[in-house]
């Protein structure tokens, strides 16, 4: 527009011939062009280093110091540069000086870093030993240190004999079968297990394993690689028909024998039930993360249980977290579930019951318990067998005592016995558990909706294994059939 324009006046005003009008205003065009969009240009790359530095956590004083003054040789081309944008015009005396300025500056800091650099050469120093090189890699790389304060949820530890079942270039499927636990615990229970770390340990015997939860032991076990675990039945407890090493089974502390594979097919026509080592180490690893569950349930993993939910029913989750009940509450909920086997499978039941009920109970034991009755059929299907609950009562006199001495506190209660009261009840459930010992597996006492969150509290102190039901965690189909009741 500036030269067809310039042009045209130039030539109807009579300014000159064709030649020299179109000499004049093609220069003044090309020098208003260079001076009009440089500065364009410079403006343009200052406000895209703006918006494009929003992953930088530093604020943008910072930012720009820290770039400019770490690459001087770029500061030293640019003030070589800028005397070459007066030949088209620009104003010689701001150049001049802001070229001087980044020469300057740059030549500093290109003499700084080659100090630097020659303090930190160690080449014509006296022989450093392998212990200080060790020392300064160590403060020298920081990441590695926060590295060290890592606690993994949960991890194994093998000795060196057990090596080869971990370890797949020998042929071991430890991993494989870690991977289908994981699977199996989230179709069971309704979560993932952290991932596992496994590591040797050089301190364990060789034939030793241990189980560690936050970086503590919580189990341990003895495994012999070229021998099967065996099982007898009742009626060969005592038998010596099969040779073997005495042993316990280490998930469940039943009376066992290692059996060599030469005895193999002879143990199995005797009754035996032979578990391979991998297997004995994965059941006990499967119990472990049963039992411990509720710790392994981080806030994170609910969190992800959430963003899987979301994608079925993205209404249930946004109406009820953190609009009804916050994501710590919920946790606790859910722990509490698993601290008791219960599954928490169903995330969709159990949040359309909090949302129900946690806008008016503030009590989270109370919420626990209402969560429990939405899942009877979930927890009469667990506990149940054939149609068929077999339990121990708790006599009214017990229950009528737990009412009367509980402690109202803000956001729920405790219970509040004398000590010869809680020995008296405990000797009469010892007798009971007893009793039925020789019945049933795994003893289950079934008390009224109010007392069951506080008798098992109770329990836990002396019994933290039993069972503890109430008359709502059951659906009505179920048979329950009584064989004691807990009296004082």
């Amino acid at each position: 527009i500036n030269l067809i324009g310039g042009v045209a006046i130039g030539f109807f005003s009579g300014q000159g011939d064709f030649t020299y009008i179109m000499n004049t205003y093609a220069i003044s065009t090309v020098g208003d062009g260079l001076m009009s969009q440089i500065p364009a240009l410079l403006i343009s790359v200052a406000t895209g280093m703006i918006v494009t530095r929003s992953a930088s956590q530093e604020n943008l004083n910072t930012d720009v110091i820290k770039q400019f003054t770490s690459q001087p040789t770029v500061l030293i081309i640019a003030g070589l540069a800028l005397p070459g944008l007066m030949v088209i015009g620009f104003p010689k005396p701001q150049l001049l000086a802001i070229s001087a300025f980044l020469l300057i500056t740059g030549i500093i800091l290109l003499r700084n870093a080659k100090d630097a650099e020659k303090l930190g050469v160690v080449d014509d120093l006296p022989e450093v030993t392998e212990e200080v090189t060790s020392e300064v890699s160590f403060y020298k790389n920081l990441d590695n240190i926060y590295g060290l304060l890592t606690v993994d949820p949960i991890s194994i530890r093998v000795g060196y004999s057990l090596l080869p079942l971990v370890d797949e270039a020998s042929g071991g499927s430890f991993l494989d079968r870690v991977v289908m636990l994981r699977k199996q615990f989230a179709d069971t229970m309704g979560m993932v297990i952290p991932p596992l770390r496994i590591s040797d340990g050089g301190e364990l015997n060789p034939n030793q394993y241990e189980i560690k939860l936050r970086g503590e032991t919580v189990a341990a076990g003895d495994v012999l690689v070229d021998h099967y675990l065996g099982l007898a039945p009742n009626d060969l407890l005592d038998s010596n028909e099969i040779d073997g090493i005495e042993t316990v089974d280490p998930a469940f502390g039943m009376p066992a024998k290692w059996i060599s594979d030469d005895k193999r097919v002879k143990a199995e026509t005797a009754g035996y039930t032979l578990i391979d080592p991998t297997s004995v180490i994965i059941t006990h690893l499967s119990e472990i993360a049963r039992i411990h569950a509720y710790e392994l349930l981080s806030r994170q993993e609910v969190k992800r249980m959430l963003d899987n939910l979301k994608k079925y029913n993205e209404d249930i989750v946004s109406d009820t977290v953190p609009s009804v009940i916050t994501l710590t509450n919920l946790q606790r909920v859910l722990r509490a579930l698993l601290r008791e086997g219960i599954p928490i499978l169903d995330l969709e039941i159990i949040l359309e019951t909090l949302a129900d009920y946690a806008p008016v109970v503030k009590d989270n034991d109370m919420l626990v318990e209402y969560v429990r009755q939405a899942l009877k059929r979930t927890i009469t299907h667990y506990y149940s067998e054939a149609g068929q609950l077999k339990v121990i009562g708790l006599d009214n006199g017990i229950e009528e005592i737990i009412i009367k001495n509980l402690k109202k506190i803000e956001g729920g209660a405790y219970l509040n016995l004398e000590p010869d009261v809680i020995q008296r009840i405990m000797e009469s459930t010892k007798q009971q558990i007893d009793k039925v010992g020789k019945l049933v597996q795994s003893p289950i006492i079934l008390t009224s909706p109010f007392v069951r969150v506080y008798f098992k509290k109770l329990l836990d102190q002396f019994y933290p294994d039993i069972t503890v039901l109430s008359l709502n965690d059951l659906d009505a189909d179920v048979h329950i059939q009584a064989l004691g009741n807990i009296t004082i």
